[in-house]
C-alpha cells in the first residue's frame, strides 16, 4: 500500500486466496477526493484485476489498484491496474489498463492521472451542485416479487423524496429471491452503489426497504454518505409537516421508537462511566444514560398522547349526544381528501400536491338538504407499508375514524396503481377495527384521467362496485353525484328512499 510520495504505508502478508486490508480510515475520503493509497498486490495467475479488486477499488476510493503476476520463477510478469471513472461512461464505473511488464507499466503516469481524475471529479461536483441548497440523493430498490412492483414503489420512494425536499440524482432497482442479510442488495452491489453515489456526488442514499440496525450499520461503514430507509424519509416528512402541539408530539414519537433500537456505541467515548467523586459504583455508560433518557421522553410523551386521547373521546361523546352524524374522508396519501373537503364546505384547509400534506385532522361542518348537518372530517393520508411506529403515534388521531358514521374512501383514479392503493387501505382500516364501518368508494381526479386518455381506468362500474362514485375534486365535476350516494347511506328510511340534492342545495 503506497502514499502519493510513493513510500510504502503498509505490507500485507495474504495467501493464495485473498488478503486482508488494513483499518485505512476515512483520511482524504470525501466526494471529490480520492484515498491518496495505492494497492499493489499479486496473482498467481496472469489474470487482470479481479472482482474483489475493483471493489475494494469502490469502496475504499483508493487510488489505484494493480494485480502483478508472480511468476513461477519468482519474477513479476504481467500488470494490470484499474482506476475509478468521473462520469459514467456507459455500463462501465472504472477503466482496467494492462501492460506486459512492471517497466511498462511504470512510464504510466499515475500521479498526474490522479490529479486530473480528482480534478474532474471536482468540476462534476461544481456542475452537479443543487442550486436550491437541497440534498441531492441515490434510491436503492430491491425486486424480489417482480419488476413491475419493484418500479411502482421506487415511484413512490421518488415522490416521497421530492416532498421531503430532497434532489433525486441517481435511482437503482436490484433483482434478488431475497434480501441480503447484511447489506440488503449484496456487497458487490453496494460497492457499485458507492461509486455512482461518488460519480453522481450523492450526499444521502435512501433504501425503499426499512433496514435493520444491523444493515443500516454495515452499509455506512462502507459507504461515506448518510444512510436512510423508507421509514426514516418518512418520518422526517411528518416532521416538516406537523404543525400542531399533538402532530409534533405524534411524530417525535414516531421517531424516538424508531431510534431507540439503533443506539449503540459508535467510539470510545460512549463506552466511558459517568461515576466519580459523589456516585461511586460501577456507574453508567454514555450509552446507557441516551438510552434511559430516550425511554424517559418516549413515556412522557405516551402521556400526553393519553390526555390528548382522552379530550378527543370527550369531544366525540358531546357529538354523538347531538346526534350529529360523521363522515371520515380516508385514502391513500395524496388522493385528493383535503381538496375534496374545500369544495365540500368551501373552505380553505391547506392542500398541496404533495405526499403527506395534512397531518392534522381537520373537521367542518356540512350542510344537507332539509336542515340536516353533518361533520365532516379530513384524516392523514395512508400509504403502503405504513410504519408501525407511525400507526403507534397516531392512534389518538386515528381513533376519530372509531366513531364514523360513513368513510369516503378516496381514489386516485389517474394513478395507475391505483388498485393496490385501495388493497393498502383497506388493509389499514382492517387493522384499525373498521372493516364493518360503511364506505363509499370516491374515484378522485377523473379529469387527470380524462387528459391523460387512460384507457386502463376501472371506476365503479368495471369494478363492480355499486357505492361508488367518480369525479373531479378540483373542478367539481361528480360532486352532486357524491352527495346524493353520501345522503343515501346517511338519512336512508328504508331500502328504496333516496335524498335528492345538489351544489346549489349546500348552504
Amino acid at each position: 500500500m503506497l502514499n502519493r510520495k510513493g513510500t510504502v504505508e503498509w505490507v500485507i502478508v495474504g495467501n493464495a486466496h485473498q488478503i486482508e486490508l488494513p483499518d485505512v480510515g476515512r483520511a482524504r475520503a470525501g466526494q471529490v477526493r480520492l484515498r491518496g493509497l495505492r494497492l499493489v498486490h499479486t496473482h498467481l495467475k496472469p489474470e487482470p484485476v479481479d472482482r474483489d479488486d475493483l471493489t475494494d477499488l469502490a469502496l475504499l476510493r483508493l487510488d489505484l489498484v494493480a494485480a502483478v503476476h508472480a511468476r513461477p520463477d519468482g519474477l513479476p510478469g504481467v500488470v494490470s491496474w484499474a482506476h475509478l471513472l468521473p462520469e459514467n461512461e456507459g455500463q462501465n464505473l472504472w477503466r482496467i489498463e494492462k501492460a506486459r511488464d512492471v517497466h511498462q507499466a511504470c512510464k504510466w503516469p499515475a500521479f498526474t492521472n490522479i490529479r486530473d481524475l480528482e480534478d474532474q471529479f471536482g468540476t462534476i461536483a461544481r456542475r452537479e451542485r443543487s442550486v436550491e441548497g437541497r440534498e441531492r440523493a441515490m434510491l436503492v430498490g430491491l425486486a424480489t416479487k417482480g419488476r413491475f412492483e419493484a418500479e411502482a414503489r421506487m415511484s413512490e420512494l421518488r415522490e416521497l423524496s421530492r416532498t421531503a425536499g430532497v434532489e433525486v440524482a441517481d435511482s437503482m432497482i436490484q433483482t434478488r429471491r431475497r434480501p441480503d442479510p447484511r447489506y440488503v442488495v449484496g456487497r458487490g452491489k453496494i460497492a457499485d452503489i458507492n461509486l455512482r453515489a461518488m460519480q453522481r456526488m450523492v450526499e444521502v442514499i435512501i433504501f425503499d426497504q426499512d433496514l435493520a440496525p444491523s444493515q443500516a450499520r454495515a452499509i455506512a461503514e462502507v459507504t461515506s454518505v448518510k444512510i436512510l430507509d423508507r421509514t426514516q424519509l418518512i418520518l422526517d416528512i411528518f416532521a416538516q409537516r406537523a404543525r400542531s402541539n399533538e402532530g409534533k408530539i405524534q411524530v417525535e414519537l414516531a421517531q424516538l421508537r424508531y431510534t431507540m433500537p439503533r443506539l449503540q456505541a459508535r467510539d470510545d467515548s460512549l463506552s466511558r462511566l459517568t461515576g466519580g467523586i459523589g456516585a461511586r459504583g460501577p456507574g453508567e455508560t454514555k450509552l446507557e444514560v441516551d438510552r434511559r433518557r430516550v425511554r424517559d421522553r418516549i413515556s412522557r410523551l405516551e402521556r400526553e398522547l393519553r390526555s390528548i386521547s382522552t379530550s378527543r373521546k370527550t369531544r366525540r361523546s358531546r357529538r354523538n349526544r347531538r346526534g350529529l352524524p360523521t363522515i371520515s374522508i380516508v385514502g391513500y396519501t395524496n388522493a385528493g381528501k383535503s381538496t375534496l373537503l374545500n369544495k365540500l364546505t368551501n373552505s380553505d384547509v391547506f392542500a398541496e400536491n404533495k405526499l403527506f400534506a395534512t397531518l392534522d385532522p381537520t373537521s367542518r361542518r356540512l350542510k344537507f338538504p332539509r336542515d340536516r348537518e353533518v361533520l365532516i372530517t379530513d384524516t392523514v393520508g395512508f400509504i403502503r407499508d405504513l410504519p408501525k411506529d407511525l400507526k403507534a403515534a397516531f392512534k389518538a388521531t386515528l381513533e376519530e375514524l372509531e366513531d364514523a358514521d360513513l368513510l369516503l374512501h378516496v381514489v386516485d383514479a389517474s394513478d395507475e396503481n391505483h388498485p393496490a392503493h385501495m388493497a393498502a387501505v383497506e388493509d389499514i382500516l382492517g387493522e384499525l377495527g373498521l372493516g364493518e364501518t360503511p364506505r363509499l368508494l370516491v374515484f378522485n381526479k377523473l379529469d387527470l384521467v380524462e387528459k391523460q386518455g387512460n384507457g386502463a381506468f376501472a371506476g365503479p362500474e368495471e369494478t363492480g362496485t355499486h357505492n361508488g362514485v367518480g369525479l373531479s375534486a378540483l373542478t367539481g365535476q361528480g360532486l352532486d353525484d357524491l352527495l346524493q350516494a353520501a345522503g343515501a347511506m346517511l338519512f336512508r328510511r328504508g331500502s328504496t328512499s333516496k335524498v335528492q340534492m345538489s351544489l346549489s342545495d349546500l348552504a
